[in-house]
């Protein structure tokens, strides 16, 4: 299973009913406080360029090449060959991973991006999607969105601080990684199943989630993605003996399939909302007005106001975060144009809400196709050992005061007032191998992304210059506030 196949990876209230936000915070919408120093924004530049340029899809690309690229800049920045280890299952898929040795005062944190990318091919782009573009006040390319910036953010702050000689109060660790986009080399799960020492921590940061949000270039709100859905596949299929096509009946493999997914498109899980998603309606209806506000003030409420819920979920987001929600994605069946179908099959995706259970899931999609002609299946996952991985429920990472007080100091001395919201992201991310293996998790994009522009794995995939620019302030700032007491 691609852990993070293509997935509607944005979105909130402004981008799903275009609501009316109240009034802008006390500093400017447009500036932050502080830049980045020239040096290290033209640093974070050719970084981001590098790391564009180089190919790293499953299908012709090499992470390899770029987490060598990464720690020969590390490497020049000054930190020591020992604390630079690059390591993985395949020659073409290793993992970068660096120690910045602090003063032990605290447990380590783990800063976490991923190098590949999705596939982009040149003739569905009106530009090279490995060429480095900038255009019209935005950088084009595969992985500019998703997540090259972000890697790009994490390597020029960590070379930023060694060269003015900062010492953190506990170790920060740097993982760059493979395979989080799909492929069978997973580099967060190899590392935990192989060299968990080297990525210990007290919890870890991912720049692939937590987004900053914005309309119309207006910064909205920061990101802090606690929790987020877990990716399934389940495999709807109808066998039949088949036969000569001038002979049909009503038993027919087509048939049962499609009936049993014309069942699952009315059909919708109970709601289920945690902590997390409390929290973002709560934030949210502040910044909503009318119905909206009020309906999202309703679902907050234990239990949930009904009607609430019923009109929420008519906008497919808010739809995702008070569902579980299955959606048929594949289809297959048939042998010949002139036979009756021996098999008709099905990939069905779900994204299950933190502390379901997958197989609970199963049973309810096996009750709601209602055939016993159509069988219902979990599609099996394979760990980047080969092994196969068990699907269960990812719990939510607690809201640790520290990581939240962090994220609102970082966010405050650039942006005063700009809220920092709890999220749970509908699709799914590396952290959730790290929730499951214990390692707290929270996502803080650190760059802002427009709401009605969403490229991610997408062609001419973009990012805004200024966005990225202000993401390097951003990260070196977030970083030093978590390792740091001061």
């Amino acid at each position: 299973m691609p852990v993070k196949p293509v997935w509607m990876r944005r979105g909130t209230v402004v981008a799903a009913l275009s609501l009316t936000w109240c009034s802008a915070p006390s500093q400017s919408a447009n500036e932050p406080a502080a830049r980045a120093p020239q040096e290290y924004q033209r640093l974070a530049h050719d970084i981001f360029k590098q790391l564009i340029e180089i190919n790293t899809t499953d299908s012709a690309g090499n992470v390899t090449s770029a987490a060598e690229a990464m720690a020969k800049r590390l490497r020049e920045a000054g930190f020591d060959e020992p604390d630079i280890q690059i390591a993985g299952p395949r020659e073409n898929k290793k993992n970068l991973v660096l120690r910045y040795h602090g003063s032990g005062a605290r447990k380590p944190v783990l800063f976490i991006g991923h190098l590949d990318v999705v596939e982009a091919r040149r003739e569905d782009w009106t530009v090279d999607p490995f060429i480095f573009l900038e255009k019209e006040d935005y950088f084009y390319g595969r992985g500019t969105e998703d997540m090259k910036s972000g890697d790009a953010l994490l390597v020029t702050s960590f070379i930023r601080m060694k060269k003015e000689g900062y010492v953190p109060d506990r170790d920060l660790i740097l993982a760059l990684t493979a395979d989080e986009e799909g492929g069978t080399a997973n580099g967060v799960d190899w590392l935990l199943t192989t060299h968990r020492n080297w990525i210990e921590a007290e919890y870890c940061i991912n720049l692939d989630g937590g987004e900053f949000e914005k309309d119309k270039g207006r910064q909205l709100l920061a990101g802090l993605q606690a929790s987020e859905k877990v990716y399934v596949d389940y495999q709807f299929e109808s066998l039949n003996a088949g036969g000569h096509s001038s002979v049909p009946s009503p038993d027919n493999a087509i048939y049962h399939l499609a009936g049993a997914l014309n069942r699952l498109q009315t059909f919708s899980f109970p709601v289920n909302m945690g902590e997390i998603t409390r929290k973002y309606f709560l934030h949210a209806a502040a910044l909503a007005s009318g119905q909206t506000a009020a309906n999202m003030r309703a679902v907050a409420k234990e239990p949930a106001n009904p009607a609430a819920v019923l009109q929420l979920s008519q906008v497919p987001y808010f739809n995702s975060l008070l569902h579980t929600t299955c959606v048929a994605t594949m289809l297959t069946g048939g042998h010949a144009t002139n036979a009756l179908p021996q098999m008709a099959r099905a990939n069905v995706n779900c994204r299950i809400i933190p502390g379901e259970d997958p197989e609970a899931v199963r049973k309810t999609l096996e009750n709601v196709a209602a055939d016993l002609q159509v069988s219902v299946t979990i599609v099996p996952v394979k760990a980047a050992d080969g092994s196969l991985v068990a699907q269960v429920g990812v719990p939510p990472s607690p809201l640790l005061p520290e990581v939240v007080q962090a994220e609102e100091k970082t966010v405050h001395s650039l942006w005063p007032g700009l809220p920092v919201v709890p999220t749970m992201s509908t699709g799914a991310t590396d952290g959730h191998f790290l929730r499951l293996a214990g390692i707290p998790t929270y996502g803080i994009a650190c760059m802002f992304f427009e709401l009605d522009d969403n490229r991610a794995h997408g062609k001419d995939e973009r990012i805004g210059v200024k966005d990225f620019y202000d993401g390097v302030e951003i990260s070196y700032r977030l970083i030093k506030n978590l390792s740091s007491k001061n």
